[in-house]
Protein backbone atom coordinates (compact mmCIF):
# COMPACT_ATOMS: atom_id res chain seq x y z
CA UNK A 1 0.00 0.00 0.00
CA UNK A 2 1.55 3.44 -0.87
CA UNK A 3 1.32 6.04 1.48
CA UNK A 4 -0.79 8.89 0.56
CA UNK A 5 1.05 12.15 -0.87
CA UNK A 6 1.94 15.73 1.25
CA UNK A 7 -0.80 17.69 0.78
CA UNK A 8 2.41 20.00 2.12
CA UNK A 9 6.12 19.70 0.57
CA UNK A 10 9.07 21.94 1.95
CA UNK A 11 12.75 20.95 0.59
CA UNK A 12 15.47 23.01 1.36
CA UNK A 13 14.65 25.68 2.96
CA UNK A 14 17.01 28.20 3.55
CA UNK A 15 16.87 31.86 5.48
CA UNK A 16 18.95 34.34 6.40
CA UNK A 17 18.65 37.81 8.60
CA UNK A 18 22.18 39.60 7.59
CA UNK A 19 24.67 37.08 8.92
CA UNK A 20 22.65 34.72 11.06
CA UNK A 21 21.40 31.70 9.05
CA UNK A 22 17.72 30.72 10.47
CA UNK A 23 17.13 27.91 8.36
CA UNK A 24 19.84 25.88 6.72
CA UNK A 25 18.10 23.61 4.71
CA UNK A 26 14.88 22.10 6.41
CA UNK A 27 12.76 19.62 5.04
CA UNK A 28 8.90 18.75 5.73
CA UNK A 29 6.31 16.71 4.35
CA UNK A 30 2.60 16.90 6.06
CA UNK A 31 -0.31 14.46 4.88
CA UNK A 32 -4.00 15.91 4.73
CA UNK A 33 -5.69 13.83 7.93
CA UNK A 34 -2.56 14.10 10.11
CA UNK A 35 -1.30 15.98 12.89
CA UNK A 36 2.21 16.47 12.51
CA UNK A 37 4.53 17.80 15.53
CA UNK A 38 7.50 20.26 14.85
CA UNK A 39 9.63 20.17 17.94
CA UNK A 40 13.00 21.80 18.81
CA UNK A 41 14.27 24.33 21.28
CA UNK A 42 14.30 27.92 21.40
CA UNK A 43 16.04 29.34 18.16
CA UNK A 44 16.37 25.94 16.71
CA UNK A 45 14.25 27.83 13.64
CA UNK A 46 10.72 26.87 13.73
CA UNK A 47 9.51 29.99 13.88
CA UNK A 48 11.34 31.69 11.33
CA UNK A 49 9.67 28.40 9.02
CA UNK A 50 6.40 29.38 10.32
CA UNK A 51 6.70 32.66 9.27
CA UNK A 52 7.47 31.43 6.04
CA UNK A 53 4.93 29.10 5.61
CA UNK A 54 2.30 31.72 6.78
CA UNK A 55 3.61 34.50 4.15
CA UNK A 56 5.73 36.44 6.86
CA UNK A 57 8.93 35.92 5.42
CA UNK A 58 9.88 34.72 1.73
CA UNK A 59 12.57 31.65 1.64
CA UNK A 60 16.01 32.39 0.40
CA UNK A 61 16.34 29.18 -1.35
CA UNK A 62 13.99 26.05 -1.67
CA UNK A 63 11.05 25.18 -2.61
CA UNK A 64 7.51 25.09 -1.37
CA UNK A 65 4.24 22.83 -3.01
CA UNK A 66 0.51 22.57 -1.55
CA UNK A 67 -1.15 19.81 -2.84
CA UNK A 68 1.19 19.27 -5.94
CA UNK A 69 1.41 22.82 -6.76
CA UNK A 70 4.14 25.47 -6.26
CA UNK A 71 3.30 27.66 -3.27
CA UNK A 72 5.05 31.02 -2.29
CA UNK A 73 2.59 33.46 -0.61
CA UNK A 74 3.01 37.44 -0.60
CA UNK A 75 1.56 37.49 2.50
CA UNK A 76 -0.51 35.79 5.73
CA UNK A 77 -3.63 37.18 3.92
CA UNK A 78 -2.03 35.47 0.84
CA UNK A 79 -1.55 32.32 2.37
CA UNK A 80 -4.88 32.08 4.16
CA UNK A 81 -6.95 32.73 0.98
CA UNK A 82 -4.67 29.88 -0.54
CA UNK A 83 -5.25 27.79 2.26
CA UNK A 84 -2.47 27.66 4.81
CA UNK A 85 -3.84 29.49 8.21
CA UNK A 86 -1.62 29.93 11.29
CA UNK A 87 -2.71 30.72 14.41
CA UNK A 88 -0.25 31.99 17.09
CA UNK A 89 0.30 31.36 20.87
CA UNK A 90 -0.39 35.19 21.28
CA UNK A 91 -4.22 35.03 19.63
CA UNK A 92 -4.56 37.64 17.11
CA UNK A 93 -8.47 38.68 18.24
CA UNK A 94 -10.16 42.20 18.16
CA UNK A 95 -11.86 41.71 21.66
CA UNK A 96 -13.96 44.54 20.94
CA UNK A 97 -16.00 43.02 18.05
CA UNK A 98 -18.16 40.36 18.85
CA UNK A 99 -17.27 37.09 18.15
CA UNK A 100 -19.05 36.19 14.71
CA UNK A 101 -17.05 39.65 13.23
CA UNK A 102 -14.30 38.21 14.24
CA UNK A 103 -14.76 35.03 12.69
CA UNK A 104 -15.44 36.43 9.62
CA UNK A 105 -12.32 39.32 9.78
CA UNK A 106 -11.05 39.65 6.58
CA UNK A 107 -13.39 37.76 4.67
CA UNK A 108 -16.99 39.31 4.89
CA UNK A 109 -19.92 38.82 2.94
CA UNK A 110 -21.21 41.99 1.29
CA UNK A 111 -23.60 42.82 -0.63
CA UNK A 112 -23.41 46.39 -3.23
CA UNK A 113 -20.65 47.46 -1.09
CA UNK A 114 -23.03 47.10 2.64
CA UNK A 115 -21.75 44.00 5.33
CA UNK A 116 -24.19 41.50 4.85
CA UNK A 117 -24.56 40.60 8.61
CA UNK A 118 -26.68 37.88 8.18
CA UNK A 119 -24.57 35.88 5.89
CA UNK A 120 -21.85 36.86 7.84
CA UNK A 121 -23.54 35.43 11.36
CA UNK A 122 -24.18 32.32 9.56
CA UNK A 123 -21.08 31.35 7.83
CA UNK A 124 -19.75 31.80 11.35
CA UNK A 125 -21.85 29.77 12.67
CA UNK A 126 -21.32 26.85 10.14
CA UNK A 127 -17.79 27.44 11.19
CA UNK A 128 -18.39 26.94 14.99
CA UNK A 129 -20.51 24.02 13.96
CA UNK A 130 -17.48 22.03 12.42
CA UNK A 131 -15.72 22.35 15.73
CA UNK A 132 -18.77 21.75 18.01
CA UNK A 133 -19.21 24.64 19.45
CA UNK A 134 -22.66 26.15 17.75
CA UNK A 135 -24.05 27.36 20.96
CA UNK A 136 -21.16 29.85 21.39
CA UNK A 137 -22.82 33.22 22.24
CA UNK A 138 -21.75 35.03 18.59
CA UNK A 139 -23.29 38.74 19.46
CA UNK A 140 -20.50 38.70 23.06
CA UNK A 141 -17.56 40.61 22.63
CA UNK A 142 -14.27 38.26 22.08
CA UNK A 143 -12.93 39.89 24.87
CA UNK A 144 -15.40 39.01 27.43
CA UNK A 145 -14.71 35.32 26.70
CA UNK A 146 -12.08 33.16 28.43
CA UNK A 147 -8.87 32.10 26.99
CA UNK A 148 -10.26 28.69 25.71
CA UNK A 149 -13.95 30.35 23.96
CA UNK A 150 -11.00 33.17 22.13
CA UNK A 151 -8.89 30.05 20.75
CA UNK A 152 -11.77 28.44 18.91
CA UNK A 153 -13.03 32.02 17.44
CA UNK A 154 -9.56 31.84 16.03
CA UNK A 155 -9.71 28.64 14.73
CA UNK A 156 -13.09 29.51 13.73
CA UNK A 157 -11.55 32.46 11.68
CA UNK A 158 -8.88 30.09 10.08
CA UNK A 159 -11.75 27.36 9.30
CA UNK A 160 -13.88 30.25 7.68
CA UNK A 161 -11.55 29.33 3.95
CA UNK A 162 -10.87 25.72 3.97
CA UNK A 163 -7.71 25.62 4.99
CA UNK A 164 -5.77 22.62 3.98
CA UNK A 165 -3.16 23.32 5.84
CA UNK A 166 -3.71 24.98 9.55
CA UNK A 167 -0.65 25.76 12.05
CA UNK A 168 -1.29 25.56 15.61
CA UNK A 169 1.54 27.32 17.69
CA UNK A 170 2.02 26.55 21.56
CA UNK A 171 -1.78 26.21 21.60
CA UNK A 172 -2.33 24.87 25.55
CA UNK A 173 0.62 27.27 26.70
CA UNK A 174 -2.57 29.28 28.69
CA UNK A 175 -4.67 26.72 29.16
CA UNK A 176 -6.22 24.62 31.57
CA UNK A 177 -6.14 20.59 31.17
CA UNK A 178 -9.75 20.47 31.00
CA UNK A 179 -9.43 23.21 27.90
CA UNK A 180 -6.83 21.67 26.76
CA UNK A 181 -8.33 18.23 26.36
CA UNK A 182 -11.44 19.88 24.42
CA UNK A 183 -9.27 21.33 22.25
CA UNK A 184 -7.76 17.83 21.47
CA UNK A 185 -11.25 16.99 20.91
CA UNK A 186 -11.50 19.44 17.90
CA UNK A 187 -8.27 18.70 16.42
CA UNK A 188 -9.83 15.18 16.29
CA UNK A 189 -12.83 16.33 14.43
CA UNK A 190 -10.53 18.53 11.68
CA UNK A 191 -8.25 15.84 11.55
CA UNK A 192 -11.07 13.77 10.47
CA UNK A 193 -12.30 16.29 8.05
CA UNK A 194 -8.95 15.86 6.37
CA UNK A 195 -7.29 18.73 7.48
CA UNK A 196 -3.28 18.80 7.78
CA UNK A 197 -2.38 19.99 11.23
CA UNK A 198 1.21 21.28 12.26
CA UNK A 199 1.50 21.61 15.74
CA UNK A 200 3.96 23.49 17.83
CA UNK A 201 4.88 22.64 21.44
CA UNK A 202 7.32 22.40 23.88
CA UNK A 203 4.76 19.47 26.12
CA UNK A 204 6.64 16.56 24.54
CA UNK A 205 3.98 14.17 26.35
CA UNK A 206 1.56 16.43 24.70
CA UNK A 207 2.88 16.08 21.59
CA UNK A 208 2.53 12.38 21.74
CA UNK A 209 -0.78 12.14 22.83
CA UNK A 210 -2.14 14.33 19.54
CA UNK A 211 0.10 14.03 16.95
CA UNK A 212 0.98 11.29 13.72
CA UNK A 213 4.79 12.41 13.00
CA UNK A 214 7.36 14.43 14.39
CA UNK A 215 9.92 16.43 12.84
CA UNK A 216 12.84 17.69 15.41
CA UNK A 217 14.63 21.11 14.15
CA UNK A 218 18.10 21.90 15.74
CA UNK A 219 20.39 24.95 14.57
CA UNK A 220 18.11 25.51 11.47
CA UNK A 221 18.34 22.18 10.01
CA UNK A 222 16.28 18.95 10.20
CA UNK A 223 17.66 16.44 12.70
CA UNK A 224 14.94 13.99 12.67
CA UNK A 225 11.82 12.80 11.94
CA UNK A 226 9.13 10.15 12.06
CA UNK A 227 6.00 8.20 13.62
CA UNK A 228 5.18 9.64 16.99
CA UNK A 229 3.50 6.35 18.05
CA UNK A 230 6.61 3.92 19.76
CA UNK A 231 9.28 6.68 19.89
CA UNK A 232 10.80 6.85 22.99
CA UNK A 233 10.90 10.50 24.47
CA UNK A 234 14.35 10.11 25.50
CA UNK A 235 15.21 10.02 21.60
CA UNK A 236 12.85 13.09 20.46
CA UNK A 237 14.82 14.93 23.52
CA UNK A 238 18.07 13.41 22.50
CA UNK A 239 17.65 14.68 18.86
CA UNK A 240 16.52 18.58 20.77
CA UNK A 241 19.16 18.86 22.80
CA UNK A 242 21.76 15.73 22.74
CA UNK A 243 20.52 15.14 26.33
CA UNK A 244 18.74 12.13 27.82
CA UNK A 245 15.65 12.63 29.80
CA UNK A 246 16.83 11.53 33.06
CA UNK A 247 19.40 14.45 32.60
CA UNK A 248 16.69 17.50 32.50
CA UNK A 249 16.23 16.71 36.22
CA UNK A 250 19.83 16.58 37.50
CA UNK A 251 19.30 17.08 41.10
CA UNK A 252 22.03 19.46 43.04
CA UNK A 253 22.75 18.14 46.24
CA UNK A 254 21.50 20.40 48.82
CA UNK A 255 20.21 20.17 52.32
CA UNK A 256 16.96 21.92 53.94
CA UNK A 257 17.93 24.18 57.24
CA UNK A 258 15.88 26.25 59.31
CA UNK A 259 12.56 28.06 58.58
CA UNK A 260 13.08 31.55 56.96
CA UNK A 261 9.38 31.94 56.21
CA UNK A 262 5.53 31.34 57.48
CA UNK A 263 2.87 32.00 55.66
CA UNK A 264 -0.53 31.20 58.48
CA UNK A 265 -4.05 31.21 57.33
CA UNK A 266 -3.57 33.82 54.65
CA UNK A 267 -7.01 34.83 52.72
CA UNK A 268 -7.62 36.93 50.05
CA UNK A 269 -10.97 36.05 48.26
CA UNK A 270 -12.22 35.27 45.83
CA UNK A 271 -9.14 32.75 44.71
CA UNK A 272 -7.41 32.11 48.29
CA UNK A 273 -9.44 31.18 50.35
CA UNK A 274 -6.84 29.12 53.00
CA UNK A 275 -3.59 28.61 52.90
CA UNK A 276 -0.51 27.50 55.63
CA UNK A 277 3.05 27.04 54.40
CA UNK A 278 6.53 26.73 56.15
CA UNK A 279 9.42 27.46 53.79
CA UNK A 280 13.22 26.30 55.01
CA UNK A 281 16.58 27.76 53.85
CA UNK A 282 18.18 25.68 51.29
CA UNK A 283 14.07 24.29 50.26
CA UNK A 284 12.37 23.69 46.92
CA UNK A 285 8.67 24.00 47.75
CA UNK A 286 6.35 23.29 44.57
CA UNK A 287 3.02 24.60 44.48
CA UNK A 288 0.68 22.41 42.42
CA UNK A 289 -2.99 22.56 41.15
CA UNK A 290 -5.14 23.49 38.29
CA UNK A 291 -5.33 27.13 37.28
CA UNK A 292 -7.38 29.20 39.55
CA UNK A 293 -6.66 27.33 42.41
CA UNK A 294 -4.92 30.15 44.09
CA UNK A 295 -1.23 28.93 43.29
CA UNK A 296 -0.28 32.73 41.93
CA UNK A 297 -2.48 34.85 44.57
CA UNK A 298 -0.82 32.98 47.32
CA UNK A 299 2.74 33.95 46.38
CA UNK A 300 1.40 37.20 45.50
CA UNK A 301 0.28 38.05 48.90
CA UNK A 302 3.34 36.32 50.23
CA UNK A 303 5.19 39.30 48.43
CA UNK A 304 3.05 41.90 49.42
CA UNK A 305 1.54 42.60 45.90
CA UNK A 306 -1.79 41.69 47.02
CA UNK A 307 -3.17 42.66 50.49
CA UNK A 308 -4.37 39.91 52.66
CA UNK A 309 -8.64 39.78 54.21
CA UNK A 310 -6.54 37.74 56.72
CA UNK A 311 -3.72 35.62 58.21
CA UNK A 312 -0.47 36.41 58.30
CA UNK A 313 2.97 35.87 56.50
CA UNK A 314 6.17 35.82 58.55
CA UNK A 315 9.47 36.43 57.12
CA UNK A 316 12.51 35.22 59.67
CA UNK A 317 14.18 38.26 60.90
CA UNK A 318 11.80 41.06 59.67
CA UNK A 319 9.34 42.54 61.50
CA UNK A 320 5.70 41.73 62.34
CA UNK A 321 2.92 42.71 59.98
CA UNK A 322 2.04 44.24 56.40
CA UNK A 323 4.30 44.13 54.09
CA UNK A 324 5.05 45.94 50.44
CA UNK A 325 6.96 45.02 47.89
CA UNK A 326 9.28 47.63 48.54
CA UNK A 327 9.71 45.61 52.01
CA UNK A 328 9.66 42.66 50.71
CA UNK A 329 12.85 43.56 48.53
CA UNK A 330 14.58 45.27 51.96
CA UNK A 331 13.76 41.74 53.62
CA UNK A 332 15.31 39.73 50.75
CA UNK A 333 12.10 38.06 48.94
CA UNK A 334 12.37 38.30 45.38
CA UNK A 335 9.49 37.89 43.13
CA UNK A 336 9.25 36.38 39.37
CA UNK A 337 5.83 36.84 37.67
CA UNK A 338 4.37 34.82 35.34
CA UNK A 339 3.84 37.24 32.86
CA UNK A 340 7.21 37.79 31.85
CA UNK A 341 5.69 40.26 29.07
CA UNK A 342 3.46 42.72 31.26
CA UNK A 343 4.89 42.28 34.44
CA UNK A 344 8.27 40.31 34.79
CA UNK A 345 10.87 42.50 32.28
CA UNK A 346 10.60 45.56 30.73
CA UNK A 347 11.20 44.36 27.09
CA UNK A 348 12.09 47.25 25.67
CA UNK A 349 14.82 48.35 28.06
CA UNK A 350 18.34 46.88 27.60
CA UNK A 351 19.33 43.55 29.52
CA UNK A 352 21.36 45.78 32.31
CA UNK A 353 18.09 47.74 32.63
CA UNK A 354 16.39 44.86 33.50
CA UNK A 355 19.13 43.59 36.05
CA UNK A 356 19.67 45.93 38.25
CA UNK A 357 16.44 47.82 38.36
CA UNK A 358 16.07 46.94 41.73
CA UNK A 359 19.28 48.23 42.92
CA UNK A 360 19.13 52.12 40.92
CA UNK A 361 19.92 53.80 44.08
CA UNK A 362 22.82 51.37 44.85
CA UNK A 363 24.46 52.43 41.52
CA UNK A 364 23.36 55.81 41.81
CA UNK A 365 26.36 58.68 41.62
CA UNK A 366 24.78 62.34 42.18
CA UNK A 367 21.54 61.56 41.00
CA UNK A 368 22.87 59.34 38.22
CA UNK A 369 22.92 55.69 37.19
CA UNK A 370 27.25 54.27 37.36
CA UNK A 371 26.82 52.84 33.79
CA UNK A 372 30.13 51.52 34.80
CA UNK A 373 29.03 49.67 37.90
CA UNK A 374 25.84 48.30 36.09
CA UNK A 375 27.77 47.00 33.06
CA UNK A 376 29.87 45.45 35.13
CA UNK A 377 26.89 43.82 36.57
CA UNK A 378 25.38 43.22 33.45
CA UNK A 379 28.57 41.46 32.43
CA UNK A 380 28.72 39.07 35.51
CA UNK A 381 25.09 37.98 35.32
CA UNK A 382 25.53 37.10 31.68
CA UNK A 383 28.61 34.92 31.95
CA UNK A 384 27.72 33.35 35.45
CA UNK A 385 23.94 32.19 33.55
CA UNK A 386 25.11 31.51 30.23
CA UNK A 387 22.68 34.40 28.67
CA UNK A 388 23.18 34.44 25.11
CA UNK A 389 22.69 37.92 23.85
CA UNK A 390 25.13 40.36 22.35
CA UNK A 391 25.88 42.36 25.27
CA UNK A 392 24.26 44.17 28.27
CA UNK A 393 22.90 46.86 25.86
CA UNK A 394 20.66 44.65 24.37
CA UNK A 395 16.61 44.76 24.27
CA UNK A 396 16.16 41.98 26.74
CA UNK A 397 12.76 41.47 24.16
CA UNK A 398 15.32 40.58 21.41
CA UNK A 399 15.79 37.45 23.36
CA UNK A 400 14.33 33.84 23.28
CA UNK A 401 11.85 33.04 25.94
CA UNK A 402 14.37 31.19 28.09
CA UNK A 403 17.23 33.97 28.17
CA UNK A 404 14.19 36.35 29.36
CA UNK A 405 13.32 33.87 32.12
CA UNK A 406 17.34 33.93 33.03
CA UNK A 407 17.24 37.51 33.05
CA UNK A 408 14.38 37.50 35.20
CA UNK A 409 16.25 35.74 37.85
CA UNK A 410 19.33 37.30 37.79
CA UNK A 411 17.36 40.16 38.77
CA UNK A 412 16.89 38.17 42.19
CA UNK A 413 20.05 37.22 42.48
CA UNK A 414 21.98 40.66 41.82
CA UNK A 415 19.89 41.81 44.38
CA UNK A 416 20.44 39.65 45.96
CA UNK A 417 17.10 37.49 47.12
CA UNK A 418 17.53 35.08 49.92
CA UNK A 419 13.98 33.66 49.35
CA UNK A 420 12.72 33.21 45.67
CA UNK A 421 9.05 33.58 44.86
CA UNK A 422 9.28 31.74 41.00
CA UNK A 423 5.53 31.67 39.06
CA UNK A 424 6.09 29.09 36.24
CA UNK A 425 9.52 29.75 35.31
CA UNK A 426 9.70 27.64 32.93
CA UNK A 427 6.13 28.67 30.79
CA UNK A 428 7.14 28.84 26.66
CA UNK A 429 10.73 28.08 26.95
CA UNK A 430 12.31 24.78 25.46
CA UNK A 431 13.23 22.02 26.79
CA UNK A 432 17.19 22.53 26.97
CA UNK A 433 16.36 26.07 28.66
CA UNK A 434 14.65 24.53 30.82
CA UNK A 435 17.12 22.13 31.91
CA UNK A 436 19.24 25.33 32.76
CA UNK A 437 16.57 27.10 34.71
CA UNK A 438 16.45 23.82 36.94
CA UNK A 439 20.46 23.39 37.64
CA UNK A 440 20.38 27.25 38.37
CA UNK A 441 16.87 26.80 40.96
CA UNK A 442 18.86 23.31 42.11
CA UNK A 443 22.46 25.66 42.80
CA UNK A 444 20.24 28.81 44.40
CA UNK A 445 19.23 25.88 46.95
CA UNK A 446 22.72 24.30 47.78
CA UNK A 447 23.96 27.66 48.43
CA UNK A 448 21.03 28.15 51.28
CA UNK A 449 18.37 30.43 49.48
CA UNK A 450 14.76 29.09 49.73
CA UNK A 451 13.31 28.80 46.59
CA UNK A 452 8.74 28.59 46.07
CA UNK A 453 8.01 27.16 42.32
CA UNK A 454 4.73 27.40 40.88
CA UNK A 455 3.89 25.13 38.43
CA UNK A 456 1.36 22.93 36.31
CA UNK A 457 3.85 20.71 34.33
CA UNK A 458 4.07 18.26 37.25
CA UNK A 459 7.26 16.21 36.00
CA UNK A 460 8.53 19.51 36.31
CA UNK A 461 7.47 19.89 40.51
CA UNK A 462 8.33 16.16 40.73
CA UNK A 463 11.55 15.69 39.58
CA UNK A 464 13.12 19.53 40.94
CA UNK A 465 11.77 19.90 44.26
CA UNK A 466 11.76 18.97 47.76
CA UNK A 467 8.56 19.19 48.97
CA UNK A 468 5.43 19.98 46.92
CA UNK A 469 1.72 21.68 48.21
CA UNK A 470 -1.22 21.17 46.29
CA UNK A 471 -4.12 23.78 45.84
CA UNK A 472 -7.55 23.23 45.04
CA UNK A 473 -10.19 25.91 44.98
CA UNK A 474 -8.73 28.30 46.93
CA UNK A 475 -7.01 26.11 49.53
CA UNK A 476 -3.22 24.63 49.83
CA UNK A 477 -4.74 20.93 51.05
CA UNK A 478 -1.48 18.85 51.26
CA UNK A 479 2.05 19.85 51.84
CA UNK A 480 4.00 16.87 51.99
CA UNK A 481 7.47 15.48 50.78
CA UNK A 482 7.87 14.85 47.16
CA UNK A 483 8.69 11.26 47.94
CA UNK A 484 5.07 10.82 48.79
CA UNK A 485 3.84 12.23 45.66
CA UNK A 486 2.80 10.81 41.95
CA UNK A 487 1.07 12.66 39.33
CA UNK A 488 -2.18 10.56 40.23
CA UNK A 489 -1.73 11.55 43.75
CA UNK A 490 -1.44 15.26 43.06
CA UNK A 491 -4.30 15.13 40.37
CA UNK A 492 -6.40 13.68 42.14
CA UNK A 493 -5.89 16.27 45.56
CA UNK A 494 -6.07 19.27 42.64
CA UNK A 495 -9.32 18.39 41.70
CA UNK A 496 -10.93 17.49 44.87
CA UNK A 497 -10.94 14.03 44.34
CA UNK A 498 -9.75 12.74 47.78
CA UNK A 499 -6.39 12.63 49.68
CA UNK A 500 -2.97 12.05 48.09
CA UNK A 501 -2.48 8.55 49.87
CA UNK A 502 -5.48 7.01 47.72
CA UNK A 503 -4.03 9.02 44.57
CA UNK A 504 -0.71 6.83 45.52
CA UNK A 505 -2.15 3.87 45.80
CA UNK A 506 -3.84 3.81 42.39
CA UNK A 507 -0.92 5.38 40.83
Amino acid sequence: MTAPAPVLRLAGIRKSFGATRALRGVSLEVTAGEVHALIGENGAGKSTLMKILSGAHAPDEGTMELEGRPYRPTSPHDARLTGVAMIYQELNLALHLTAWENIVLGAESARAGWLNRRAGRERARGALAQLGHECLDLDRPAGSFGIAEQQVIEIARALLVRPRVLILDEPTSSLTQADAARLFDVLARLRAQGVAIIYISHFLEECRRIADRFTVLKDGETAGCGVMAGTPLDRIVNLMTGREVKDLYARTAHTPGEVVLEAEEVRNCPRLRRASLRLRAGEILGLAGLIGAGRTELVRAIFGLDRLESGAVRIVGAPPGRATPRDRWAQGVGFVSEDRKEEGLMLARPIADNLTATKFAALGRGGWIDSGRQGAAARRWITELAIRCRDGAQPVGELSGGNQQKVAIARLLEHPARILLLDEPTRGIDVGSKAQIYQLIGRLAAEGRAVIVVSSYLPELLGLCDTIGVMCRGELVEVRPRSEWNEAAIMRVATGGGDAAAGRREG
